[in-house]
């Protein structure tokens, strides 16, 4: 039996995992749990799987929590705030951590599971695309294993089993293309924040849904594909395939491409990361092709989606570009959820901060200098996304 630890429990990921891990409490058991501030979830889940230790983000609502499971007993060590996140991460004796934290708050409780010497079931892909310079050397060190948890960097570590080093040659990273796939350009500027958040074939968060809207993920996801497998980013490409049943494919040297198939569900993904290198018997529905039908493929529209190329270019500059990107898109789409600025102010805004770092981009980031990067960008987006107001403001 697998002991887990699992950050972020009341999320997507996190709810998803605890699926899993009650249709299979014979492979895996929960050690821990943290979440942001659902108290309510939260406490329906320790009672459910009886974890030793709990964190919950929002210091506030510490005592609730206590109060939601007075009745309980044995008590959890209840902790809060971003250092009990951090000590429910390296504690006890849980042999893999799944990082379901939304955004850049992932990183330090990663890092500190990564120096407690546990494996990383990697659902926070901002975890690499910030702090890859600085997590990458840690998961040599600590010689821990970090195992993808979404869905195309699972199908890319799926196809690569058996492939020998030196053997990959392309990775091709497929794309939903979102809520406006097939929203002409023009139409692009009225959009609300409710046509955003209607994914047609994933069932994910508000944050990564809006990234799926604008393809940053997918900027993104070719940020850490560099970081998880080695390639540089001219071998990392981007398709467009609506159907959503290829979830991403590798070319070999010998042009060979082998794909991961599934109906769009995210526990196959995080299920793999769990019980890897073994597979487990699942009843869930099994992939039909006649049923999915056709399977197509088009080259995404760059002038239309142009968060890719930004993050194409931040991979490229390296350092802290990286993670001043990954920050002003975070702080720009928490701006668009607040319906505080527009959809096509998210790609101005990341652009602009990126811009003005480039004079001060460190080629070899610390993590202060990470997390500096980090709360700077925010910093300048909500400077620039005030600005912007101000200049609509007197147009009208």
């Amino acid at each position: 039996m697998k002991a887990i630890t699992l950050l972020g429990s009341t999320g997507s990921i996190g709810t998803q995992t605890l699926d899993i891990v009650a249709q299979y409490p014979d492979q895996f058991r929960i050690v821990g749990l943290t979440a942001g501030r659902n108290v309510t979830l939260l406490a329906q889940q320790i009672r459910q799987f009886r974890p030793e230790i709990v964190a919950v983000c929002d210091e506030d609502k510490l005592l609730e929590l206590k109060d939601a499971i007075a009745e309980l007993d044995p008590q959890p060590i209840l902790l809060a705030g971003e250092s009990g996140v951090v000590e429910v991460a390296q504690y006890g004796d849980a042999q893999a951590v799944v990082t379901g934290i939304v955004g850049c708050a992932g990183l330090l409780p990663t890092i500190a599971a990564i120096k407690a010497g546990k494996d990383i079931a990697l659902a926070n892909k901002e975890t690499l695309i910030a702090g890859g310079p600085v997590v990458n050397p840690l998961i040599e060190k600590y010689g821990v294993k970090i195992l993808p948890a979404d869905s195309e960097h699972s199908a890319i570590f799926q196809c690569l089993q058996g492939v020998m080093v030196g053997g990959l040659r392309r990775i091709i990273l497929t794309a939903s293309g979102g809520s406006f796939r097939d929203l002409p350009i023009d139409k692009l500027a009225g959009v609300t924040v409710a046509d955003a958040l209607k994914h047609p074939n994933w069932s994910m968060g508000q944050k990564i849904t809006i990234d799926s809207a604008t393809l940053m993920n997918k900027g993104l996801e070719v940020i850490e594909a560099h970081y998880l497998f080695g390639m540089d980013y001219d071998d990392i490409d981007i398709v467009i395939h609506p159907q959503s049943i290829i979830h991403s494919l590798i070319e070999l040297q010998d042009t060979s491409v082998l794909a991961q198939l599934g109906w769009p569900d995210m526990r196959l993904p995080l299920l793999y990361a769990l019980s890897w290198p073994e597979r487990i018997h699942t009843d869930w529905e099994r992939l039909d092709l006649v049923k999915a039908g056709d399977l197509t493929f088009r080259e995404p529209d760059h002038e239309k989606y142009p968060c890719m190329q930004l993050a194409y270019a931040a991979g490229r500059a390296g350092g802290s570009m990286p993670a001043v990107l990954n920050a002003a898109n975070e702080q720009a789409v928490a701006l668009f959820l607040q319906e505080k600025i527009q959809f096509l102010d998210i790609p101005k805004l990341i652009e602009k901060a990126c811009d003005k770092h480039q004079v001060d981009n460190c080629e070899s980031p610390a993590l202060d200098d990470i997390l500096a990067a980090d709360r700077w960008a925010r910093q300048e987006v909500l400077a620039d996304s005030m600005e912007l107001g101000d200049r609509i403001l007197s147009v009208r």
